[in-house]
């Protein structure tokens, strides 16, 4: 598999996934009390952080998009 996100972009994916997680469970903002609007936040928070860790993203590569440096 070859990699399409870099390290920029790999940095504000993890960073922002961790706040999605994150955020659902330590504020009182009206938007989270609905469950259905806290698992969009966590599984957003996942798939960011799981696309961040492995360096590969499927949108990117549907739409032939890449920031990773080439070798």
């Amino acid at each position: 598999m070859s990699f399409n996100v870099g390290t920029p972009d790999r940095i504000v994916r993890v960073i922002l996934g961790l706040l999605l997680l994150v955020v659902p469970f330590v504020t009182n903002w009206a938007l989270f009390n609905n469950p259905v609007w806290v698992w969009i936040s966590v599984i957003a928070g996942l798939v960011l952080i799981f696309t961040g860790v492995v360096r590969f993203c499927p949108a990117y590569r549907i739409l032939n998009m890449s920031t990773a440096k080439k070798d």
